[in-house]
């Protein structure tokens, strides 16, 4: 599933190349057709993103609400010399009226005509985004620091830390030398807040870069003389589906577990099992 960089990056592209402009909007697929005449020949104003939604702004209360689910894309494509017919289900489809620039959205989870209210709500019930300068972490900690849940699970329930998919979830307790099953509840005010500030640092360098890097510069290939990573997700990361490799820092072979039918990650020398003190 894309994680919250993905779509603050497609949120900003939509907006360089549609924004202020009129575009013919249709759905080829035939799921969003009637919303689509709803809106066809009107001005984008703008996109936004809170963590793992997209808005994309058509004035006068219109809002195309998308999410794009596990295995969702919204390919957005500019200069061109022509607008080609569309492929496969293409649910959505923005065309600017200079003919010059396309995109199309495919396999959503959402993609909805919704009003000024209907976002509001949406926004409402998900937690604080990372990549948003208005975010407040302690909204976040009040949710975790009362929580027995493992904090692996808090950092992917949208209600609690917005945008935070897997990957992020696995690097960001890695560096932090969390366990992922470690209770909510026993973290720091202090470890919590190094942990927002280390999010906010990650998400918005995979935001400039669409890659989602992790290792420090000691840790990078060049630095340690490895072969830089092999795999589909690209970028250099400690743990993540690295299972039974080398840890980078340690050495020991990298665990995994299913936790919410989700797989974790983790070093278990570098992320020992939390002991509370109380209990000793």
């Amino acid at each position: 599933m894309p994680e919250g960089h993905t779509l603050h990056r497609l949120a900003r592209e939509i907006s360089e190349v549609f924004g202020d402009r009129q575009v013919r909007v249709g759905s080829p697929q035939g799921r969003f057709a009637d919303s689509a005449a709803r809106i066809d020949g009107a001005e984008v104003r703008g996109a936004d993103a809170w963590g793992k939604h997209l808005f994309i702004d058509f004035g006068d209360d219109r809002f195309v609400h998308v999410h794009l689910g596990l295995y969702g894309g919204f390919a957005v494509h500019d200069l061109v010399e022509e607008v080609p017919p569309p492929v496969g289900e293409v649910r959505l489809r923005l065309v600017r009226t200079d003919g010059k620039a396309y995109a199309d959205l495919r396999g959503a989870t959402t993609c909805a005509l919704v009003t000024t209210a209907e976002r509001d709500a949406v926004v409402a019930r998900i937690g604080p985004d990372p990549l948003r300068a208005d975010a407040d972490p302690a909204l976040a900690w009040a949710r975790i620091s009362r929580s027995s849940a493992p904090i692996g699970t808090l950092l992917m329930d949208q209600s609690v830390v917005a945008g935070v998919g897997n990957v992020y979830r696995a690097e960001l307790l890695f560096r932090h030398r969390i366990h992922p099953l470690r209770p909510g509840r026993t973290l720091r005010a202090g470890q919590w807040q190094a942990m927002w500030d280390d999010l906010v640092v990650l998400m918005n360098e995979g935001v400039r870069t669409g890659v989602i890097d992790t290792v420090r510069p000691e840790h990078t290939p060049e630095a340690m003389g490895r072969a830089p990573r092999a795999d589909d997700h690209g970028g250099e990361v400690y743990v993540y589906r690295r299972t039974g490799q080398p840890c980078h820092v340690c050495g020991r072979a990298v665990r995994t577990e299913v936790l919410g039918g989700r797989n974790l990650f983790w070093c278990t020398r570098c992320q020992p099992v939390f002991r509370s003190r109380a209990a000793s």
